[in-house]
């Protein structure tokens, strides 16, 4: 079991390897889309957590076998390793996801991603395959002493607006749209845009030496801005493994988010799903509360008791890699390297004390 950590692509920097190597990491999960327009100095995205995180970049560069090889080998010279790649940037799938003109044109372009990743040696790819995206947070005092964290909550939340046309997952991918809102969408149809998806992307990912790793929905609601979502119970993991069975076909296991699903087991669903060598790589963050009314909080303060989580990974032989995700921020000049070193102190603590048990 292996220590990482995520990092937005404004961090993909000499300046937070060497943070990460020194907070005990062994692995970078790198984020190549910039959800946002801007950043404060200190890594705390200017954007509220309810607005649209920006117009996207549609940058194919990022995405070159060149670019991906030097990205692998800068982390590789501060002694990490480059685990893998969450998400892709919404201007290059929109139309996969929303069923558009375009979908067989941008899903050949999702191919040559994944061969690149592949021939650069990154063994993972994650994703997110959701209409509304992440919406719908409030940030607030939410953690232990006041630290500002992010949470579901009735009493902040916002009216659910309709979707936008040129908008999906929480980016706008076409500024000039025609003003209006996205047509509904069954559940039904959705599962079958995952699987059209799958059923196309999955084999280059074999012979490519790539696993697809699959995000639920956060937060696990069965819809959002009047849009159905697809993995929202522990048990819906199961149905889109089902869908094209290989080991190619895996799981990114967002603990927080499983925890904060309305039905199902957050330790029965680790369970499962480590013992089918399924999942690739974990985002290890605590909460408290379920839908729709949780926050975010300090790892060690949640609703999840995260050694008895660690023991069953162990269990299983899990040997994927661990990332806070993210954490509440801290009160003084550094809040999220303070808040990414707490969590990283204890995961490492954490991970020794599983680790030495027999």
């Amino acid at each position: 079991m292996k220590l990482g950590i995520g990092l937005y692509r404004s961090m993909l920097t000499k300046e937070y390897y060497r943070f990460a190597k020194q907070a005990g990491c062994t692995h970078i999960i790198a984020h190549l889309v910039d959800y946002f327009p801007s950043m404060s100095k200190n890594g705390i995205p200017a954007t509220d957590a309810n607005r649209n995180w920006g117009v996207t970049t549609g940058d194919m560069e990022v995405w070159s076998y060149e670019s991906l090889k030097k990205l692998k080998d800068e982390i590789h010279e501060e002694g990490l390793e480059l685990f893998a790649i969450e998400n892709f940037d919404p201007a290059h799938w929109h139309d996969i996801l929303l069923n558009g003109p375009r979908r067989d044109q941008q899903i050949e372009l999702l191919k040559s991603f994944i061969r690149n990743v592949g021939k650069a040696g990154i063994p993972v790819i994650g994703y997110n395959f959701s209409l509304a995206g992440v919406w719908g947070h409030t940030k607030g005092e939410y953690a232990r002493g006041g630290a500002v964290s992010v949470g579901f909550t009735p009493d902040k939340a916002s009216e659910p607006t309709p979707m936008s046309l040129g908008e999906v997952w929480n980016m706008t991918y076409d500024p000039n749209a025609p003003v209006g809102t996205l047509p509904q969408v069954s559940s039904e149809e959705l599962w079958e845009r995952v699987a059209y998806f799958l059923h196309e992307l999955i084999p280059v990912a074999e012979t490519s030496g790539v696993r697809l790793a699959a995000h639920p929905d956060d937060p696990p609601m069965p819809t959002l801005r009047g849009m159905p979502r697809l993995v929202y119970t522990p048990q819906l993991y199961q149905k889109l493994l089902d869908l094209v069975p290989s080991q190619s076909n895996a799981l990114d296991l967002c603990m927080g988010t499983v925890q904060e699903m309305a039905t199902g087991n957050l330790y029965d669903a680790i369970e499962s799903y480590t013992k089918q060598n399924k999942v690739c790589y974990v985002h290890f963050r605590n909460v408290i509360g379920k839908v729709p009314d949780y926050r975010e909080v300090f790892i060690d303060e949640g609703d999840i008791d995260m050694i008895k989580a660690l023991r069953i990974y162990k269990n299983n032989g899990f040997e994927g890699v661990f990332i806070p995700d993210h954490t509440p921020q801290m009160t003084c000049d550094a809040p999220w390297h303070a808040g990414m070193a707490f969590a990283l102190g204890y995961m490492k603590v954490a991970l020794a004390i599983v680790n030495s048990e027999s």
